[in-house]
């Protein structure tokens, strides 16, 4: 790959390549025996691959600091993936074996899990003098309707979509994009795909819609072209059927080169991209990309991250917020446990700098320095100012994102768009 990865951004990312298990590596068969006889607590964090927290590795590096600080409390550890991570969660709590954390994001610790009632409140641990500095539209992402807050966040950033560089070169398609600002227009993305698509590069990207892996980047897509939005600003009710957003997904379906694949999921997309089979990718931020590098070393052309193509002003794009949630085991020592790693992982300067490291995202505090002379986090850093609202959660956050799936589906397989697009609208408002 041409372009340069800071040394320490490497690093931390290379413990992708080992292997995720349910248990902590620091922990003792011994340790694990002590805590089956009651004197101890053990509690179970599972963690979607945001970053390194997907990896078990560089989590149970973090967890180490805690054993040692609190020996009374054994945390096991579990990585999940986007595929099949929601439905392990839902078959745990049938069965009464639902972690003890989750580390996620409030589209589901509280547009689904909370919704449904099944997370502890931590309105506690918003009163310590870290979460006074958290940014208050972070903080009411995570804060439900009926005033509990269920989750504690860690890290956020502005997801994006990337081009290849080097075929945009050889295709002359760069005169089409703003390498400064890392923006282009509607139109210019349209001469950009017939360029591309001209130049032999079939398909040019891919709309995924498989399942609801990723969908941030095609939803982000969708709204910006002509100023679309997904939901009111008051997160009440859904706005996908507008007339802004059925010329989008009509201009998308009419574009030779942007092709609907109901069998891809966004990953199936990414690995394409990084093999250089599509010109771009609409699922993409700083953390993919550090950690494709080190699991791909044969890639070898430019990536180059943009903003979704926009009509005109600034894009808006997706943005993401993840931290630790709590099931409510009904077990009081098991929940204040719980609590005390949040504290151990969010209240110490050093252990924060360390977690949102780990995230290869970006602190919801402010935080100076984090990422000094780190040039690709640097040019990430552009994109957060393009963080448009935090919509997802919306009532009904989780019938929504299945309903935009399928719509995608059905709109790739030929059915009309407006009739689609009414479908969904049928499916969020529970008559689907």
């Amino acid at each position: 790959m041409k372009k340069i990865i800071s040394i320490g951004a490497a690093l931390l990312a290379a413990a992708v390549l080992s292997a995720c298990g349910g248990r902590s590596m620091d922990q003792e068969p011994e340790q694990l025996n002590r805590g089956q006889d009651g004197q101890e607590t053990e509690i179970s964090l599972w963690t979607f691959p945001v970053g390194n927290w997907g990896n078990l590795t560089a989590v149970s590096g973090l967890i180490a600091g805690f054993h040692r600080e609190h020996p009374d409390i054994h945390v096991t550890v579990e990585c999940v993936d986007y595929n099949s991570g929601d439905q392990k969660i839902r078959d745990a709590v049938l069965s009464g074996n639902a972690p003890d954390l989750v580390f996620e994001g409030p589209e589901r610790l509280v547009a689904d899990w909370g919704d449904q009632g099944l997370l502890a409140d931590l309105s506690d641990l918003w009163d310590s003098d870290a979460a006074g500095e958290i940014y208050e539209n972070v903080r009411n992402a995570c804060r439900h309707a009926n005033g509990a807050y269920y989750e504690f966040p860690v890290c956020m950033t502005a997801h994006c979509m990337a081009i290849n560089y080097d075929i945009f070169q050889e295709a002359g398609a760069l005169a089409y994009i703003d390498e400064e600002t890392h923006t282009w227009t509607t139109q210019d993305f349209i001469r950009a795909v017939r360029k591309l698509k001209d130049h032999g590069q079939n398909p040019v990207g891919i709309v995924y819609c498989r399942n609801q892996s990723g969908d941030q980047g095609t939803r982000a897509l969708v709204n910006n072209l002509y100023g679309g939005a997904f939901t009111d600003t008051a997160h009440r009710t859904y706005a996908v059927d507008s007339k802004e957003n059925r010329k989008a997904l009509q201009l998308l379906k009419n574009l030779e080169g942007i092709t609907f694949d109901a069998e891809m999921t966004s990953m199936d997309e990414i690995a394409m991209f990084c093999s250089g089979q599509l010109a771009m990718t609409f699922c993409w931020n700083a953390s993919i990309e550090i950690t494709q590098t080190v699991n791909r070393p044969e890639l070898d052309f430019e990536i180059f991250p943009m903003a979704f193509p926009v009509k005109e002003g600034k894009p808006g794009l997706q943005g993401g917020i993840w931290g630790f949630g709590v099931f409510d085991s009904g077990n009081q020592k098991r929940v204040e446990a719980a609590k005390t790693l949040i504290r151990y992982m969010t209240q110490n300067d050093d252990n924060y700098k360390r977690a949102v490291l780990t995230s290869s995202l970006w602190p919801v505090r402010e935080m100076d320095g984090i990422y000094e002379n780190d040039r690709l986090m640097t040019e990430y850093s552009t994109f957060m100012q393009y963080m448009g609202d935090y919509y997802q959660i919306t009532p009904g956050w989780a019938t929504a994102r299945e309903a935009w799936w399928k719509m995608l589906q059905n709109v790739g397989k030929g059915k009309n768009i407006t009739a689609a697009v009414q479908e969904f609208s049928r499916q969020v408002a529970g008559n689907g």
